[in-house]
């Protein structure tokens, strides 16, 4: 492995600043490695390697005329395919866009482009972000690089895993219900889903529109915090996008620190099902803060208990409005169409074909939910309980500054284990879509490995809306705490590919 793909993303910036290293050595270090694993792992679904040399050399000819680069320029990235690109495939995972060729850059991959990061190609998921262990992408699954037989979380499992395998420093993932959090838990990297509305969802292809939300993934906290600060503020063209300064994330992770801060834990957040080692770890990092300085507070946050209801009734619901675009008529997968049947019948004959068994389950079920008679019933009542939610974290932040949990309820879990079986695979977000339903800001972290199965546990760390700086502040304290303890970053111990 080249010693350019074990650096984190702000060294790797910084020679390719100095000049010490160029970006398209640094891109090409990147590739080879993509080459040389990613057959095993399965984090990418298109390697864009034309398009990424390009790129790198831009940045390169930019250095050599003296123009003033951004902090992450030359760097390189691995994209999650919910996001156009123009003239790359972006699939969303799903065979009902298979070869679309974007016409247009999504927000975020805009930015990354002004920023001069390089985008290596585009990473593997869930079929329309809708699963929790990237098991229901249309492609294959990915493996996890700790363990190639266990998943790498979902929906983003792709970009968590080209991060673990060091196939890319950074990466970009969304999350609706835990999508970036649950995958860095598992793969023993950080995640942060930023506030609703922190970060564009122009051009990143609609899950559910009130609980999606895009975010910065690294191996580090700085360099997290450093592609939050390059990808978030406000744009004109998400009418959710919140018209306010960037909290000063990159500032708060430079100089982390828990000194004074009050540190709430939810009595919800344990209990049945939940691996004895992840609590173990969790409790351990508990008494970590305690012993930064940081006063711990026990919280009650009874609506919790019904949040995967609710959620399970909202993003099906937004989901079948959302996908009833994928019609045939206007791009995409079109099946049938020999001129002897209607446009109903393409249509029909077409999601058959394109959407996957996840996708269709959700699609019944939000349809259902939103159907004459059941409005009230499911999805009016469901939206009741996302009050409560946000309610109760407004009672929790009047007497915390932040929240801490374990991001999931157990480590990895074999491929194949819970695909049968819905019920068990929607409690993988059990700790996150709480932060989703009331549009907080969230991040997860490594936090050890669990003494059961030597797998990666995370951390979640949750703050208030617009207060995003709070979860690099902490993230940064605990971070430099357990690298002290460990002598190394947690990704050394995992197995080498």
């Amino acid at each position: 492995m080249s010693e350019l793909t074990r650096l984190t993303a702000a060294e790797l910036a910084a020679r390719v600043a100095d000049g010490s290293v160029s970006a398209v050595e640094t891109a090409q270090a990147h590739l080879d490695r993509i080459d040389a694993v990613d057959e095993k792992v399965h984090a990418f679904l298109h390697v864009d390697r034309e398009g990424a040399l390009a790129q790198a050399r831009a940045v390169d000819e930019r250095r050599a005329a003296g123009e003033k680069l951004g902090p992450l320029a030359g760097v390189p990235l691995a994209l999650k395919d919910i996001f156009t690109t123009e003239g790359v495939p972006t699939t969303v995972g799903s065979k009902i866009l298979e070869g679309w060729l974007p016409p247009y850059d999504a927000t975020v991959t805009r930015r990354l482009k002004d920023a001069g990061i390089v985008i290596l190609g585009k990473t593997n998921m869930d079929e329309f972000a809708m699963g929790s262990s990237t098991e229901n992408s249309a492609y294959g699954p990915t493996g996890n690089p700790w363990d190639l037989t266990r998943i790498p979380g979902g929906s983003g499992g792709g970009s968590a895993a080209s991060l673990a395998s060091y196939q890319a420093p950074l990466a970009i993932g969304t999350d609706t219900g835990g999508s970036i959090r649950q995958p860095a838990a598992v793969t023993g990297t950080v995640g942060v889903k930023p506030t609703y509305g922190g970060v564009s969802r122009y051009g990143m292809v609609a899950f559910s529109s009130s609980l999606d939300q895009g975010g910065p993934c690294a191996r580090t906290v700085l360099d997290a915090a450093l592609l939050h600060e390059v990808i978030a503020g406000h744009d004109p063209l998400d009418s959710t996008s919140v018209d306010a300064p960037v909290p000063a994330v990159v500032e708060a992770a430079r100089s982390g620190s828990v000194a004074g801060l009050r540190v709430g834990v939810v009595r919800e957040f344990r209990g049945d099902g939940f691996q004895a080692g992840v609590l173990q770890r969790f409790d351990e990092s508990v008494e970590l803060l305690r012993g930064l300085g940081a006063e711990i507070v026990e919280l009650s946050c009874p609506s919790f208990d019904k949040a995967l209801a609710a959620y399970y009734l909202i993003a099906p619901s937004e989901c079948s409005s959302n996908l009833a675009r994928f019609d045939a008529m206007r791009y995409g997968l079109r099946v049938g169409d020999d001129g002897s049947r209607s446009a109903e019948e393409v249509t029909s004959l077409t999601r058959q074909a394109g959407f996957g068994p996840e996708v269709k389950r959700r699609i019944m079920l939000g349809t259902y939910a939103l159907s004459s008679g059941y409005y009230d019933a499911y999805y009016g009542s469901a939206q009741k309980v996302r009050t409560l939610v946000a309610r109760d974290f407004e009672a929790a932040f009047g007497q915390v500054d932040v929240i801490v949990s374990p991001t999931t309820p157990t480590t990895a879990f074999p491929i194949g284990e819970r695909v049968d079986d819905p019920m068990a695979m929607y409690l993988a977000d059990l700790c996150t879509i709480p932060v989703n339903l009331a549009g907080n800001s969230a991040m997860s972290l490594p936090c050890g490995l669990a003494p059961e199965d030597g797998l990666p546990v995370g951390l979640q760390i949750i703050a208030p809306a617009m207060a995003d700086d709070r979860l690099y502040r902490v993230g940064a304290a605990v971070e430099a705490a357990y690298q002290a303890r460990w002598g190394h970053p947690i990704l050394e111990e995992a197995p080498a590919l």
